[in-house]
């Protein structure tokens, strides 16, 4: 059953280059409610954690390693259909494939340097999303 919350993260790329002002004000826009939000930074070690699902796929090592290569920012947004509508505003994974105005097609360096996480199923948004906040940060 779909839920009204789903988790998101501006990667290091994105925050970086000072997109996660505009980043924010584009997730707003399009009619989501942060739930819950902070700056912080993975270790290798979190970050190997928040990625675990991919240990055996050949990007993982590499993977870790931008994501704790500086701050991001976690989110926890709220909008009814969360989840399909945020995978949406983000759109593709590869940039070159994204639709225009949207996220990735804007700030989106690489595959890797893609701008940001958007989860891809209600489950992984609330385990995500457990990941990074506390049950009292979430409301």
């Amino acid at each position: 059953m779909p839920t009204n919350k789903t988790f998101t993260m501006i990667k290091p790329d994105a925050v970086r280059d000072g997109h996660s002002g505009s980043i924010i004000k584009m997730i707003e826009a399009a009619g989501f409610r942060v739930v819950a939000m902070k700056k912080t930074q993975l270790t290798p070690e979190l970050a190997g954690k928040f990625y675990e699902v991919h240990k055996e796929r050949p990007f993982y090592n590499d993977l870790c390693k931008y994501m704790s290569s500086g701050p991001i920012v976690p989110i926890i947004l709220e909008k009814e259909n969360a989840v399909t509508d945020f995978r949406t505003l983000i759109g593709a994974t590869n940039p070159a494939n994204a639709e225009e105005g949207t996220i990735r097609k804007l700030y989106a360096k690489s595959m890797e340097a893609n701008a940001i996480h958007g989860s891809d199923s209600d489950e992984n948004a609330e385990i995500e999303g457990n990941f990074f906040f506390a049950h009292i940060e979430q409301f």
